[in-house]
């Protein structure tokens, strides 16, 4: 018998992240998949009057063609991937897999070369189109023992994060998507930060199940040449197979110009990819209440509550900041006691303390309140 939850998440889905309808295709890209869920979501998608497509791989597989592939073929791979694509109407990604540092063998003048060709083209298509897009990460066991818990365990809080009140959190959103909007100058400080920039008349984001699941974020961007200072980030972070931790950026007039970590010339020479990843495309607030610690995942900890992040490299086009690359690097801060407190100010006013709104209109965004509903 099936777990509910599988079908819970399915509808989640389905039906709230890509409101799937009648003769929409819906392209399944499912990445060590499990049986369940893909039986699941393809009942989900015929049950809305949808015809689901299927596209099965493994980690193990995609790392062995990337470490051959060069650019003939990564532009061969594009132009077919792009003429599917242009047929779907609604598109679910399965990412991670069994281990997360699969991609590891992959050289990374390889990877860039794939980002470059590859991921532009099917972003650009989805924007033009109008995909309506989610990207999951499964619980797979490799997951669960980057987070360092029990399958059984992870499996718990996959499910619990996944599956919060989306419409509870979009409605507690609205409060501090209008006070961004506000906002000209942030603030952010801690243990080894100490970090402003302005927002000005830059778009702000309410992320509420639609595009990621889980969600549970707000974003922005800063003015481009606005960043000053430092800031270090305290959660891993897995890019290109290779583990990053304890980041420590230096921004003057919006570039970094200095950047350390467990391995500074790895991090340099992703910075130096091209002229847009050394500087910021995305600042963020995540508010999931059941995500309380690092993963080791991107969608999940920049989920985190009470933590902020920042994204290396290129903006959002819903909001724009003017910087263009081919990277867009989440890098995760949280500012809970457990981690090491912090504050943000807009304008010179306080918002958050050690990963709490402090601000009244905001508190319905607090752990607390938002894991009621």
């Amino acid at each position: 018998m099936r777990d509910p939850r599988i079908d819970a998440l399915a509808k989640v889905l389905v039906e709230h992240s890509m409101d799937v309808k009648t003769g929409d295709n819906i392209l399944l890209n499912l990445r060590d998949y499990d049986r369940d869920m893909a039986c699941a979501l393809i009942e989900a998608v015929y049950h809305r009057g949808g015809r689901p497509f299927v596209n099965l791989s493994t980690a193990r597989l995609t790392s062995l063609i990337h470490q051959g592939m060069n650019e003939t073929m990564i532009k061969a791979m594009a132009e077919f991937d792009a003429r599917r694509m242009e047929r779907m109407q609604g598109y679910v990604s399965f990412a991670g897999g069994n281990n997360a540092l699969d991609m590891m063998d992959v050289p990374q003048e390889k990877t860039n070369l794939y980002r470059t060709h590859h991921w532009k083209v099917m972003d650009e298509i989805m924007r033009r189109n109008g995909t309506r897009w989610v990207v999951v990460e499964y619980p797979t066991p490799g997951a669960a023992q980057n987070a360092g818990m029990s399958t059984g365990e992870f499996e718990d809080f996959f499910f619990s994060a996944c599956c919060v009140d989306y419409q509870a959190m979009s409605r507690g959103m609205d409060a501090l998507a209008d006070l961004m909007e506000r906002t000209r100058r942030v603030e952010i400080k801690g243990p080894g930060t100490d970090l402003s920039f302005e927002i000005g008349e830059i778009p702000v984001v309410k992320c509420d199940g639609i595009y990621n699941v889980p969600d549970g974020e707000v974003f922005t961007a800063p003015v481009r040449e606005s960043v000053n200072g430092t800031v270090a980030f305290n959660a891993d972070s897995v890019e290109n197979g290779f583990r990053f931790s304890n980041i420590r950026l230096t921004f003057q007039e919006g570039k970094c110009v200095a950047a350390t970590c467990n391995d500074d010339e790895r991090l340099n020479r992703m910075l130096d990819l091209d002229p847009g990843a050394r500087y910021i495309g995305e600042f963020s607030l995540g508010v999931n209440p059941a995500i309380s610690r690092p993963m080791l995942s991107t969608l999940f900890d920049e989920k985190i509550a009470g933590s902020f992040h920042l994204a290396m490299g290129a903006c959002y086009d819903e909001a724009p900041n003017g910087n263009e690359s081919a990277i867009h690097w989440d890098l995760v801060c949280i500012q809970t006691p457990e981690y090491g407190g912090g504050e943000i100010y807009f304008d010179g006013k306080l918002i958050r303390r050690e990963g709490i709104f402090v601000e009244e209109s905001l508190c319905a965004l607090n752990p607390q309140t938002l894991a009621r509903g």
